[in-house]
């Protein structure tokens, strides 16, 4: 049976997220979307702690679900203990700044964790807590409360923050996490890259790239995920088939186009520059309008690292899907935001009779969507699936945009006559 899982997300108590984002609305949410397993996020925040005490119920496989679910009672959503720390510290004379998931089977494992983390630094300041800690002890402290500790990389190209960024980061894993190097099976590969980019550097080869949302908003859930083949889904069903980098199990992962994400490509957004890694090496990474250091992205740091053509793709690689969210999708039909309220009501449409969005982007055929929708929103979501998408790339900070109406319009001059 598959499992969609999104391993990264954040609570209200995280920093520039949503009000919302309290565990009866992601439960909600998670079902609105077609997820079934999803990350607590932030646990090491006291009173986020608290409430998934209080309001999650254990069950015998290392997963929670909620006690008094409000959507779709009948359709159970697993819980899984996560939360992402933020390290910044200096190493080998150079700051360092990496963001790292920690999950765990059990709340006594999670306790005992963010009781230690407090007597090193501010816990309770923030859902994400910065730590002057150096990663490796991070993952140190957490494999010494559990050995099952899955501990993952986060984002890893992102250009500030992340293993492997261009401002921040290292040039291996084992630069970073030296002696746990084997612990590390795992890394997230962020909005920014998709799997077919990491592929390109054979120092990845023996990890599983794992794609998750990293969510503010209950409404962003999902946007990146994973889909495994579990007979029932469990902690140690995660947990060995990312260690064991089990095809048979881990199916694919459901992707941003990499485009899309805001550190894609490099330049300044203030300059309005946005450069290709051949564009930056022209330019010598010197922005030519006010002629400061370009901000370096995911495109051009993986091509600085990597030690293979683009299109390589290793034998025991796990597939990917590209998605777009189904609300632009709808918006970019319709010519208007994803906000609106024009967009909104198709969106409570389709999911109404479409069971939910991944339902909708991956599953339903063509005359089945044409059942519930548009013929333009049943194209844009044919196109999106084929790749016939037109792409402008996010850089410092800037989404980019991945279009899908170019064939659109042809369907809507013809409808005029």
């Amino acid at each position: 049976m598959q499992f969609i899982a999104d391993l990264h997300i954040h609570s209200k108590y995280s920093r520039a997220t949503s009000k919302n984002s309290d565990l009866k609305n992601l439960d909600q949410w998670a079902k609105i979307k077609g997820i079934d397993i999803l990350a607590t996020g932030d646990y090491t925040f006291p009173a986020w702690f608290n409430e998934i005490k209080t309001k999650l119920q254990p069950l015998d496989n290392g997963l929670f679900i909620l006690k008094k679910p409000i959507a779709q009672p009948d359709k159970k959503l697993y819980f899984i203990l996560s939360t992402e720390i933020s390290c910044i510290y200096k190493k080998n004379d150079q700051c360092r700044r990496i963001h790292v998931l920690i999950l765990f089977p059990d709340l006594k494992s999670v306790k005992k964790f963010n009781v230690k983390l407090d007597k090193i630094g501010n816990i309770k300041s923030d859902g994400r807590p910065i730590l002057g800690l150096d990663a490796k002890v991070l993952a140190q402290i957490a494999l010494e409360i559990n050995d099952q500790a899955l501990i993952i990389p986060a984002h890893i190209w992102t250009p500030w923050f992340s293993l492997f960024g261009s401002k921040s980061g290292f040039n291996s894993i084992e630069e970073c996490f030296e002696d746990l190097t084997p612990y590390i099976f795992a890394a997230e590969t962020g909005l920014s890259s998709d799997p077919a980019m990491n592929w390109q550097w054979s120092h990845l080869n023996r990890l599983s790239l794992v794609s998750n949302s990293d969510a503010h908003s209950p409404e962003n859930l999902g946007r990146e995920a994973n889909v495994f083949n579990f007979d029932q889904p469990s902690y140690d069903n995660i947990y060995q088939t990312l260690k064991n980098k089990d095809k048979n199990k881990f199916l694919h992962t459901l992707e941003f186009y990499p485009q899309e994400g805001k550190y894609h490509y490099d330049g300044h957004r203030k300059c309005n520059v946005c450069f290709s890694p051949q564009e930056t090496l022209k330019n010598k990474g010197i922005c030519p309008v006010c002629k400061k250091p370009l901000t370096v992205g995911v495109s051009y740091r993986i091509t600085e690292l990597s030690d293979r053509q683009p299109g390589f793709k290793p034998t025991n690689s796990i597939p990917f899907k590209n998605l777009i969210p189904l609300k632009e999708i709808i918006a970019q039909v319709f010519n208007c935001g994803t906000k609106t309220k024009k967009v909104a009501q198709e969106y409570d449409n389709l999911i109404k009779h479409g069971q939910n969005e991944f339902n909708i982007l991956l599953d339903l055929n063509e005359a089945q969507l044409k059942n519930i929708t548009t013929p333009e929103i049943t194209q844009g979501i044919l196109n999106m699936r084929q790749g016939k998408v037109k792409i402008q790339e996010g850089y410092d900070g800037i989404y980019g945009i991945i279009n899908v109406t170019d064939s659109i319009n042809k369907i809507q001059q013809n409808n005029l006559f």
